[in-house]
């Protein structure tokens, strides 16, 4: 009979991975204690959480956000190196012989308005990609990651006679560039500070709020982002003869590719193409001379990623040819791998949550089972040799809000939409409780 997941992670991980039977009482007084001293800080960091949501910056200008981030931690005690990767921030608190605990929060927002209707809503703009200026939102909900990433750090501090080692709390730009992790490890992370034998990560998610859930092996996907520039003749609307309408091959090509998904890969793996942005022309009487496209690919299987990528190069070039067009630029930008989670430790890390939180707060997911479509680069730090690593999922919404959009008939809003709006007193609290209940499971507390 094979080892249990339980059984496995007690051998490898047995500060954390006690019988629950034999940690629950201690569980739950250690989460009375991180819930005691959120309740002294929270007046602080609910305006933290509201002074993030209304002051979003994109991916590496996060100026204003990591030096606000920077400030807290030192006044904590913690060693804050900034301007790693750009606008990373870094802060080590040692407290003796131990392990190195790596926790991790994103500092970026999206480039896009907020539609939630909050009193505090971001109407903050800044320049996109392009130059121009965009509105910015946390639509993905890195602010509740901030506040509860500060939070830790505080619970972590106030308990310092409960466990020993390094904490290494790393403030990540450019999550949703996914590039912001290469370059902090570019910048010497693992080199110019304690290398991590631990790491901890987590993620507001469109679930009931109050839950975790604690994915095993395969957690998220990986991502691949894809420029494409279809190249045309521009001519007058009405003369199309003289020209060649790079929005044509475009719209063909939006559609077509989708056959890639349909037709090529396995069915029954997963695997995504979606084309994001279609920009094109500036008036109706005039064919421009290029249309580009913004797309992203999501897998997790590594032949399906093959499959995908090839076949979307492919697809565009025959577009083009069909059109008797110039063969179309093909540029690949941001790329991530999936992040995965040690099964081990994640078993570990969900009965200890278990113990603490309650049996019926958390779900440990198999490794056999789907992960999240969606995608990270936290796993750059995972395949740079943190291999004890889980990264985790706190539910956002209350079952009131999930009630009456079902009884509305309305599809619950979703991170990156603009109507993304956890609630993030419970989510922020939750958060706290799983990311100290982590670290202190692999530090001795």
């Amino acid at each position: 009979m094979p080892q249990s997941p339980l059984l496995a992670a007690a051998a490898l991980f047995p500060l954390l991975a006690m019988a629950p039977v034999a940690h629950a009482a201690d569980a739950t007084a250690t989460r009375a204690a991180i819930d005691a001293g959120i309740g002294r800080a929270w007046s602080d960091l609910d305006a933290l959480y509201v002074d993030l949501h209304s002051h979003p910056e994109l991916g590496f200008q996060e100026n204003r956000t990591a030096a606000l981030l920077a400030q807290r931690m030192r006044k904590l005690g913690f060693a804050v190196t900034e301007h790693v990767g750009k606008t990373g921030v870094v802060a080590v608190y040692r407290n003796g012989d131990g392990p190195v605990v790596l926790v991790r929060t994103e500092l970026d927002g999206l480039p896009m308005e907020e539609k939630t209707g909050l009193a505090y809503a971001s109407r903050a703009q800044q320049p996109g990609e392009d130059g121009k200026p965009t509105f910015v939102a946390h639509s993905c909900g890195h602010d509740n990651h901030m506040a509860w990433w500060i939070g830790t750090a505080e619970a972590l501090v106030a308990m310092k006679d409960r466990w020993h080692g390094t904490l290494v709390f790393i403030g990540q730009p450019a999550e949703e560039m996914v590039s912001g992790a290469r370059a902090m490890l570019d910048d010497g992370l693992f080199t110019r500070f304690p290398r991590p034998d631990y790491g901890f990560a987590a993620h507001v998610d469109p679930d009931l709020a109050g839950t975790v859930h604690v994915k095993q092996g395969p957690t998220t996907s990986a991502v691949d982002t894809i420029l494409i520039s279809f190249k045309g003749v521009g001519a007058h609307g009405s003369m199309p003869d003289r020209g060649i309408d790079p929005i044509v091959e475009g719209a063909h090509f939006v559609s077509d590719v989708q056959s890639v998904i349909a037709r090529e890969k396995d069915p029954w793996k997963f695997g995504v193409v979606t084309v994001g942005a279609f920009h094109a022309g500036s008036v109706s009487n005039i064919i421009p001379d290029h249309a580009d496209l913004q797309l992203t690919l999501r897998s997790y299987d590594p032949e399906v990623r093959r499959i995908i990528n090839e076949g979307v190069e492919r697809t565009a070039r025959a577009e083009a040819e069909m059109a008797r067009a110039p063969a179309p630029d093909i540029r690949h930008t941001f790329t991530a791998s999936p992040v995965v989670n040690e099964p081990a430790l994640a078993a570990a890390t969900a009965a200890r949550l278990k113990a603490a939180l309650g049996e019926d707060k958390v779900t440990l997911v198999p490794e056999a089972a789907p992960g999240w479509t969606a995608s990270e680069d936290y796993s750059e730090f995972v395949r740079a040799g943190m291999t004890h690593s889980v990264y985790l999922a706190i539910g956002g919404y209350p079952q009131a809000t999930i009630d009456r959009y079902k009884a509305e008939g309305k599809p619950l809003p979703v991170n990156h939409s603009p109507f993304f709006a956890p609630d993030h007193t419970i989510a922020i609290r939750t958060g706290i409780e799983a990311l100290t209940l982590a670290v202190l499971g692999v530090t001795g507390g």
